[in-house]
């Protein structure tokens, strides 16, 4: 009987381990937290997004770093693959907007249970609280120089052999439930490249003072671009959030994913435009209505139909619009410039927050160095990846954890199958 060790017991980790044992292999899933699915509790917030039930090419368009790569993952495990999967094992699932699965309940809790439920039944020995210091590995003889895995070493000095090791030791993100890099750390010392790493689907910082006075406020329905200089980095619909350090929400987290790493670093300009239903003539014509309706009424109290409470003073201000004046004294000038800031409200985004507020890690184990039919490395023989300690990332929605599910079931049906290895 094969004996197979994950370590990582996350969403790739468990998913592996139970792809693993299905084939009647010994499996250990090591975990050196004091329980599994530490980070998949705290995702989708703590609703988790298990997939995404688009078609195989939006899931192939939302993979932002080495696609090409999770072609024979995807199509080995694709997302309906994951739902039935689920829904067989008892947890009802839920498509809402943008075809993004959740559980009926809205708790991540229920999915782990349900993991744990699956790795109990296909008689996983699941161990907590246990931490692998490094791999062993030596040499396959001499007509095949190269090393091999043999199993691991724990931080107390035990040692577990093994005939395959998985590593599914998740990325550098959200640190505090584990994810500190020990997986890249392993692949380093196998001799295998660690691209560089960086936060990703991460809120940015911004410069003005303005936007700190509105923390707190999400927009719904609002257009945002991002510019290098004149130079259109990002154009996209949706939901936002200014915060106490800058801006978040679904919008500006895919841009992090979406923009270069290099161009993160500097500053960029961002543009919202409050109200993209309406082109500048169609809004000039309701502000004008408007203040037709209010003559006699001050700027400042006349603009409150436009914008949430929080924004007006901003907006006043900005405008550059003396608040105390009448509408019927605006000038057509003036009433251009107030438009022209509602069709391009102005953020300066000066960096990236850091790896704590990361849902992902851009960058890992270099995917050249991985054979993507078995996940299994091309430098080790016997020695497996999974998951987000390997260079691939995508954007919110499921995509992320779809690429958990495909690669550590690959990984763990590839492991049990030393023939084919």
């Amino acid at each position: 009987m094969n004996k197979i060790i994950v370590i990582g017991g996350g969403p790739a980790g468990m998913f592996a381990a139970i792809a693993a044992a299905e084939t009647g292999s010994q499996v250990i899933l090591l975990e050196k937290n004091e329980k599994l699915g530490k980070k998949l509790f705290i995702t989708g917030k703590g609703r988790c997004n298990i997939t995404n039930a688009g078609d195989m090419d939006n899931l192939f368009a939302n993979v932002m770093t080495n696609a090409k790569f999770l072609y024979s993952a995807f199509y080995s495990y694709d997302n309906q693959r994951v739902i039935d999967f689920f829904e067989r094992n008892g947890l009802r699932t839920k498509t809402e907007r943008g075809n993004r699965v959740f559980p009926v309940s809205d708790h991540s809790s229920d999915v782990i249970a349900t993991l744990q439920k699956v790795l109990k039944e296909k008689k996983v020995k699941v161990m907590l609280h246990t931490q692998v210091q490094s791999l062993l590995m030596e040499s396959s003889g001499e007509d095949a120089p190269e090393n091999i895995v043999t199993g691991v070493k724990l931080t107390d000095g035990t040692t577990m052999p093994a005939d395959a090791v998985i590593i599914a030791t998740g990325g550098f993100s959200y640190q505090t439930t584990g994810s500190t890099g020990d997986g890249y750390r392993f692949a380093k010392e196998a001799g295998h490249t660690v691209t560089d790493i960086r936060p990703s689907l991460v809120p940015f910082l911004a410069k003005e003072d303005y936007v700190r006075q509105m923390q707190g406020l999400s927009l719904k329905n609002v257009e945002v671009r991002i510019l290098n200089e004149k130079k259109l980095l990002y154009q996209e619909f949706g939901e936002m959030l200014f915060t106490h350090f800058g801006v978040s929400g679904p919008l500006l987290l895919s841009a992090s994913a979406a923009i270069k790493p290099s161009l993160t670093a500097g500053e960029l300009s961002m543009f919202i435009d409050l109200k993209p239903a309406l082109t500048e003539e169609q809004l000039d014509h309701r502000l004008l209505r408007e203040f037709d309706e209010a003559k006699n009424k001050q700027f400042k109290n006349s603009i409150g139909g436009f914008f949430p409470a929080k924004m007006i003073p901003v907006m006043l201000d900005l405008s550059g619009i003396d608040p105390e004046k009448k509408v019927n004294e605006i000038t057509k000038e003036e009433r251009r410039h107030f438009i022209g800031l509602i069709k391009a409200f102005p953020v300066t985004l000066c960096g990236l927050r850091d790896f704590n507020e990361a849902i992902i890690t851009k960058g890992g184990v270099k995917v050249k160095e991985v054979n993507p039919s078995t996940m299994e490395s091309k430098l080790v023989p016997h020695l497996y990846f999974c998951g987000e300690v390997l260079d691939l990332d995508a954007m919110t929605g499921g995509y992320n954890l779809q690429i958990a599910w495909s690669t550590g079931y690959l990984a763990g049906i590839s492991a049990a199958q030393p023939d084919e290895r």
